[in-house]
């Protein structure tokens, strides 16, 4: 995990309580890693530790080689979604401020 994201307790609680033999499911792949280096880093602890990967949305199961490709494929199309809605957001954010639009909360006391 990168130096600058925060750790996140309850998916490393949850990784390092998955045994062999289990199924680590989850919903969607933009859930679980914040990065494609982030997810594939996830995963292969998964798999040193005899624990399979399932998404249920994507449909992808790593204990098939169809579902190792698609996760890989799906991994790098939701870090590119990520980084699309960021650049979005931050362009959105900068065209405010040049009207002139203030962020955040009104002040409730003048």
């Amino acid at each position: 995990m990168s130096p600058e994201l925060k750790p996140r307790a309850g998916l490393e609680a949850a990784v390092d309580f998955a045994r062999e033999g289990d199924a680590f499911v989850i919903c969607k792949l933009d859930r679980l890693g914040r990065s494609l280096r982030d997810l594939i880093e996830i995963v292969n602890r998964l798999k040193i530790n005899g624990v399979s990967f399932v998404c249920i949305t994507q449909n992808i199961d790593t204990r098939t080689p169809n579902g190792k490709l698609f996760f890989h494929i799906f991994g790098a199309l939701a870090e590119s979604e990520r980084e699309l809605i960021r650049e979005r957001t931050k362009a959105g954010l900068t065209a405010a401020r040049a009207r002139g639009r203030k962020s955040g909360r009104k002040p409730a006391m003048t």
